[in-house]
Formats: structure tokens, C-alpha cells, sequence
């Protein structure tokens, strides 16, 4: 019979901004000791300028020991942390297990280090494990052949502790990563699956939609809180206001979905199913909300409502249609946060340029308001009348853009008892 652990992780002066939990939260985690993965690396993927927000999203959820770099954030935890990674963390792309990084400048290098790495441990005899790869700046440049013998390399390694030459791999998947940058090779394994944007509320989609990773990425930028009124006037498919209830009701983001890593025997199920009840546990229900996406277009506020409802969100949010140049507001504060078309067509310029010098007109109106805008016109600015407040660089896929940030008075704080 297996051991069996207990893991105690206490927070005696951690505030939760995920949960609202007060100092002093006790959790408990059942690990097989046969299975005990404490203490593995884990990566949060990330888009290029999201880095922060995904650290600070993992840093909420009371992992510690990070470290943050282009396009990922890496942290240590235990293994009970790829599942709740993946059900909470709203901005990141994927969670990847670590295997090792390592210099290599050959291909024997590579295959040698890798073959020396703990696979056996991590993936089950009739597992699946392709590989798929990558190569920036680096000697070994050819992708392909760096796959093959990651390849090899992990059959030869489980071949000496399985005992066996043939592996069939018919049961679950371990996607392996090599991704070379600057001759560091480093090997991950996938705990996602389709990525972390999927939701499962985006049934349809309008033009151009952004994605929901981005959208929640845009609304925690903008420090938006469920007790203020939150506008976007170009909801297109409703994605930002959907993502912004989610947020407002703690609703984890990967509550309503399966992750590859769920079929891993290597992860004791009681720690999906403690997870997973934390999600429940944890979602404010009785949370009121202000929200309201509007469009121009009818066919997109239909899509927008089908979305929302999906998401089990449709009473929450008031979706219209509307013109951006007909809003108006009898509520003294809120926040504008929008996705306004970019002119990315040729022929576009001159009714992007007056889109954007409408809606400074139109804004203006909201003087105790705050905007906060995704825009790739390097114009922007001189256009809609007035400098942005601060300037982030962001990408909204292959789009480089800036998200516009216009902040307007500070709330007055409310008394005690309101």
C-alpha cells in the first residue's frame, strides 16, 4: 500500500486578491506518496507584454518563488498547483511542467542531456508523447530533427526503466515541448490541452473577436472592480464584458471545462476534485453587476447574448444595440473599456481617423469617467484629442498594439456600513 501524505500550505500573511480569503487560510492536499511531485517547476505561458498581470494572477494564487520572462512565468509549487493553475489562472495561454533546460549546442548534446532527464517518472508506460518543438537563435535551428531526437531520446530513457523496447501509446497524453532560445534547450511537458483561452462559452464569434485571455488581461489592467459600472460600446461577440462578469463574480475561467492533464495517473484525482470544488466554492453569486456591451451591429449583439448565456452570465450583462456616438450615463463613475475597430483594410485610414476623433468627442462627455482603448493606430492619441494617461504594448494576436489608458478622478471612498 502506498504512503500517503498530508500537505499542509498555510498563508499567515497573504491577502488573496483572487478569493478575498483573510490571512490565516489553511489548505489540505492528499498526495499518494508514490506519485508525490512536490516541488516541480511549472510554466505559465504568456503573451508578449502579459507577463506582470500572469505573475501576479500566480502570485494571488499563493505560489510563490517566481520568476518572470518574455513570454512566460515560472514558479514553483506542488502538484496539486497544475490543476488549480490551469482552472484559475484567466490570462496566461497554457501550464507547462518543467522537465529541465540545459546548453546544447549538438545534437548529441541534445540527445544525451534529454535521454538523462527523469521522464519515467513523469510519463506512464502507454502513454502518448509527441513532441513538438521550436528554435530562436539557436545553433540547432532545425526544428524537425531536434523533435526526432527528443523523440528518441525519451524512449531510450524509459526503455532502460519500463523494460520493454515498443511503446504502443494508445493512453493519455503527455505532450512534450523542446524549445530552444539561444542554445538553452528546454523541455516541458503540456498540463493544458487546447489553450486556456478556451473558455467553452465562445460558441460564435464576431469580426476579428479578441481573445478571451486578452479581454480578462485588459479588464485587470484596468483595475476594475464589481462595484462600478463598466461600458463597452464596441462589445463586438460581448467577449470583454463576458470575461469582466466572470471577474466580478470570481468565477474561474476553466470552471466549465476539461485539461488534458485530468487523464494523467500521475496526478492523484482527489486533487482535480479539491480543485475543482474550490471553484464552486468559492464563485459570488449574489455579486451585483453593472455591465453593458453595446454595438452598432445587430448580428454581433445576438452573438454577444449567445455567448454570455453559454457562460451562464445573461442576466448579468445588458447587451444593445447601440451606436458608440448615442451612449450616455446617468452614473457619475465608471470605466470605458473597448476594442474599437483597428482600419487594418486597405482603404480604412480615413474612416478610422474619424472613428477615433468621434469617440474623443463622444468620451468627453464621461468627464469623471476612465477609457481605457486597444488600438494598433499609431495615431491614436493626436486623433482622439488627448495623450493617454499611461501606454502598455500589447499584442492582439499578430497585431502589435497599445492599450490606451485615460484615468479620471479617484472614487470617493465610501463610508463604513455602505
Amino acid at each position: 500500500m502506498p504512503k500517503i501524505y498530508l500537505t499542509f500550505i498555510i498563508y499567515k500573511d497573504i491577502f488573496c486578491t483572487r478569493c478575498k480569503n483573510p490571512p490565516g487560510k489553511l489548505e489540505i492536499f492528499f498526495m499518494d506518496g508514490e506519485n508525490d511531485m512536490s516541488g516541480i517547476d511549472l510554466i505559465a505561458t504568456a503573451t508578449f507584454g502579459l507577463e506582470a498581470v500572469v505573475a501576479q494572477e500566480v502570485k494571488d494564487l499563493g505560489y510563490e518563488h517566481i520568476s518572470v520572462e518574455n513570454g512566460k512565468v515560472t514558479f514553483t509549487a506542488d502538484t496539486g498547483a497544475i490543476c488549480r493553475a490551469n482552472l484559475w489562472l484567466r490570462t496566461a495561454d497554457r501550464v507547462r511542467l518543467k522537465v529541465g533546460a540545459f546548453k546544447a549546442v549538438t545534437f548529441d548534446e541534445l540527445f544525451e542531456k534529454t535521454k538523462a532527464l527523469p521522464w519515467p517518472e513523469l510519463i506512464p508506460v502507454d502513454a502518448r508523447f509527441p513532441v513538438e518543438g521550436k528554435s530562436v537563435k539557436s545553433t540547432l535551428f532545425s526544428v524537425p530533427d531536434c523533435q526526432a531526437i527528443v523523440k528518441k531520446a525519451v524512449v531510450e530513457s524509459m526503455k532502460k526503466t519500463y523494460k520493454k523496447q515498443w511503446f504502443a501509446e494508445r493512453g493519455p497524453v503527455y505532450k512534450i515541448e523542446v524549445a530552444l532560445l539561444k542554445d538553452t534547450a528546454t523541455l516541458t511537458i503540456d498540463t493544458t490541452g487546447p489553450g486556456l483561452h478556451k473558455r467553452g462559452y465562445r460558441k460564435l464569434g464576431g469580426q476579428a473577436p479578441v481573445k478571451e485571455t486578452l479581454a480578462a488581461a485588459l479588464v485587470l489592467l484596468a483595475r476594475w472592480y464589481p462595484d462600478t459600472v463598466l461600458w463597452d460600446p464596441f462589445c463586438g461577440s460581448g467577449t470583454i464584458p463576458v470575461e469582466a462578469a466572470l471577474i466580478g463574480r470570481n468565477i474561474a475561467p476553466g470552471m466549465n471545462r476539461e485539461f488534458v492533464s485530468e487523464a494523467w495517473p500521475t496526478i492523484p484525482e482527489n486533487l482535480w476534485r479539491r480543485a475543482r470544488k474550490e471553484t464552486h466554492d468559492l464563485v459570488k453569486y449574489d455579486q451585483p453587476l453593472e455591465i453593458m456591451g453595446t454595438d452598432i451591429d445587430n448580428k454581433v449583439i445576438k452573438i454577444a447574448r449567445t455567448n454570455a448565456s453559454e457562460a451562464g452570465l445573461e442576466e448579468q450583462i445588458h447587451f444593445q444595440r447601440q451606436s458608440f456616438t448615442e451612449i450616455s450615463s446617468k452614473k457619475k463613475y465608471g470605466k470605458i473599456i473597448c476594442n474599437p475597430p483597428y482600419g487594418e483594410r486597405l482603404g480604412e485610414a480615413q474612416k478610422i481617423s474619424h472613428l477615433y476623433r468621434e469617440m474623443g468627442r463622444v468620451f468627453r462627455k464621461f468627464d469623471t469617467w476612465s477609457f481605457y482603448v486597444l488600438s494598433s493606430h499609431p495615431q491614436f492619441e493626436s486623433l482622439f484629442g488627448r495623450p493617454a494617461t499611461k501606454k502598455r504594448k500589447l499584442y492582439n494576436g499578430d497585431i502589435k498594439v497599445d492599450y490606451y489608458q485615460y484615468f479620471g478622478p479617484r472614487l470617493p471612498k465610501k463610508k463604513p456600513g455602505f
